[in-house]
């Protein structure tokens, strides 16, 4: 006998739960349905706030690929400046060559900034 009533209690909570999901779905798709019904200029609103979100990330873009490429840049040269340093210190007639390393390091500085660029002109 407890069994039957433990049934009959479960089936009683489960129709209660689905009559109040279904309330709460005819109330949030009466006030979800009146968006359609809205003038036009609405939509140009929300044309104009999704440009402006993806704008915004754009910007987002280019600010961390060209800060990204400059700390990138910084930390190379750096540890390539040093080490160049430290060997134009024992070995003068090398400095040609350090120079080059130092400049390769900072083309990273130049590959952020073109890949900034690109970004923008895409937004």
């Amino acid at each position: 006998m407890k069994a039957m009533e433990h049934r009959a209690w479960f089936k009683k909570q489960i129709v209660q739960r689905l009559l109040i999901l279904a309330a709460v779905m005819a109330i949030v798709s009466v006030f979800g349905a009146t968006g359609l019904f809205a003038e036009s200029e609405t939509q140009e609103v929300q044309k104009a706030a999704a440009t402006a979100e993806v704008q915004k990330f754009g910007l987002i873009a280019a600010a961390i690929a060209f800060g990204l490429g400059a700390i990138g840049a910084g930390i190379a040269i750096s540890n390539v400046g040093a080490a160049a340093m430290g060997a134009i210190g024992e070995k003068p007639e090398i400095a040609g060559q350090a120079l080059i390393f130092i400049a390769l390091a900072e083309g990273l500085v130049v590959f952020g900034f073109i890949t900034a660029l690109m970004i923008l002109g895409k937004i």
